[in-house]
């Protein structure tokens, strides 16, 4: 997980859309976080926040190394394989705890091992592209 504790506003996912939240304390707790946001001031309140989704504006994230992305980056990029036949778009990406996993929407759902070298070749920010060994029939 990365240092989210380290970021002093928060965009939380809410039913209408994502807010902005002030970071006054964070705290690992198990496997979770508990965290004091400013405007939020009893149980309430933050019961309703509860397993929101957590994002970090982009203009805040550390930049990247040369061939590293955060997944927003790979998101709606075009996979072909190595031949050049179309899989799907990026749709989102997974996390197994072996390794991640692209979920691409085509004419058919498929998904597809994000293992650089061996099953992702290349991925080209430019042309928003990601060539992939990769058997179209899977």
């Amino acid at each position: 997980m990365m240092d989210i504790g380290r970021y002093k506003t928060w965009q939380l996912k809410l039913k209408d859309g994502w807010t902005d939240f002030r970071v006054k304390s964070v705290k690992v707790q198990g496997k979770g976080l508990i965290a004091k946001l400013d405007g939020v001031s009893d149980r309430n309140q933050a019961e309703a926040l509860a397993g929101a989704d957590i994002a970090i504006a982009p203009e805040l994230l550390p930049r990247l190394p040369k061939g590293e992305f955060y997944w927003r980056d790979l998101i709606g990029m075009q996979v072909v394989t190595r031949e050049g036949i179309e899989l799907g778009e990026v749709e989102q990406m997974l996390e197994t705890g072996a390794n991640d996993v692209m979920v691409l929407k085509g004419e058919r759902e498929r998904l597809v091992p994000y293992i650089f070298e061996q099953v992702v070749l290349e991925v080209d920010p430019e042309a928003r592209r990601i060539t992939v060994d990769w058997d179209p029939e899977f």
